[in-house]
C-alpha cells in the first residue's frame, strides 16, 4: 500500500487541508509528496464544496524543503522531468479558483516557501524559520520564487535573501512582507484554518478573476482596462452581484456561499 505522504481532511466547513506527512524527514518534499499533492489538488479543483485550501505539514513543521538526496545523480532528461513535475503542481496551485492559505509552522525551506508564495495568504509564528538554501547547493531558486518573492519583499530584500542563506524568522518575515500574519507558534495552524474559512466566503468567481490578473500583470494600462472590462461585465451580470446588491440595500452581510448553492 502506498504511504500517505500527504494527508487530506476538512478542518472546517468549505475548507480542505493538505498536510505534508514525512515527519522522519521533517516533511521534505520528494516525488511522492509532489505527486500526491498534485493528485489531491486535481480532485479538489473539481470539488465545488471546497472554497478554500490550507497547506501545512505534520508535527509543527511545514517542510525542510526539497528532498536533496533525490535530486542528486540525475541525467538531463530526468532533471527536466523533475522540473516539469514541479511546474505542473506550481501552475495548478497558482491557478486555483479558491484562496490558498499556508500554515508556515517551524522550518520552511526552499521548495515549500515557493509553494506558499504561489498561494494567497501565509501565517507564521515567532518560531518560523524560512530558509532559501539554493545558491549554497549550487542551484537557482525554483518553484517560481524569482518571480513570486520580489513582489512581496522588494527586489533588494529578495536579492539579499537569496544570496545570504540566512534564516528569515517570524517577526522579520512579517516586517518585510514574506508572511501576512504572525500569531503565537502554537496557534499557526488554527489561524490558517480561520483565515481560510473567512476567505471561503468571498465571491468565488470575482476572487478567481482578481487572482488571475494579479498573477499575470498587464503590460499596459490599455491591456489592463480591456481585461477589467471583460471581468467586470461578467461580474455585473452574475448571481453574486445580485446577492451583493441585495445585501447592500438590506444593510446586511452578503452570503455568497448559499447563493452559490454550496450549503
Amino acid at each position: 500500500m502506498r504511504e500517505q505522504s500527504v494527508l487530506i481532511d476538512q478542518p472546517s466547513t468549505l475548507v480542505t487541508r493538505l498536510l505534508i506527512n514525512r515527519p522522519a524527514k521533517l516533511n521534505a518534499i520528494d516525488f511522492d509528496v509532489r505527486d500526491q499533492l498534485t493528485c489531491h489538488l486535481q480532485r479538489i479543483l473539481n470539488d465545488r464544496s471546497t472554497r478554500s485550501l490550507v497547506i501545512g505539514g505534520v508535527g509543527g513543521v511545514f517542510s525542510a524543503g526539497g528532498d536533496v538526496p533525490s535530486m542528486h545523480g540525475l541525467d538531463e532528461a530526468r532533471a527536466r522531468e523533475r522540473m516539469q513535475h514541479i511546474h505542473g503542481l506550481c501552475r495548478m496551485l497558482a491557478g486555483a479558483r479558491f484562496p490558498v492559505v499556508s500554515a508556515m509552522e517551524g522550518i520552511a525551506a526552499g521548495a515549500v516557501v515557493g509553494l506558499a508564495l504561489l498561494g494567497d495568504h501565509i501565517v507564521g509564528g515567532p518560531g518560523t524559520r524560512a530558509l532559501f538554501p539554493f545558491l549554497r547547493l549550487g542551484l537557482v531558486p525554483d518553484w517560481g520564487q524569482i518571480l513570486t518573492l520580489p513582489p512581496r519583499v522588494g527586489i533588494v530584500n529578495a536579492r539579499r535573501i537569496f544570496t545570504s542563506g540566512a534564516a528569515i524568522e517570524g517577526e522579520e518575515a512579517l516586517r518585510i512582507g514574506l508572511i501576512d500574519e504572525l500569531v503565537p507558534d502554537a496557534e499557526v495552524m488554527d489561524a490558517a484554518v480561520r483565515k481560510a474559512s473567512e476567505l471561503a466566503r468571498l465571491p468565488q468567481d470575482a476572487f478567481s478573476r482578481m487572482k488571475k490578473r494579479l498573477n499575470s500583470v498587464s503590460g499596459s494600462l490599455a491591456e489592463e482596462l480591456a481585461r477589467e472590462e471583460s471581468d467586470q461585465t461578467v461580474c455585473l451580470l452574475s448571481d453574486d452581484f445580485e446577492e451583493g446588491y441585495a445585501a447592500f440595500r438590506e444593510k446586511r452581510k452578503p452570503d455568497f456561499v448559499r447563493r452559490g448553492g454550496v450549503l
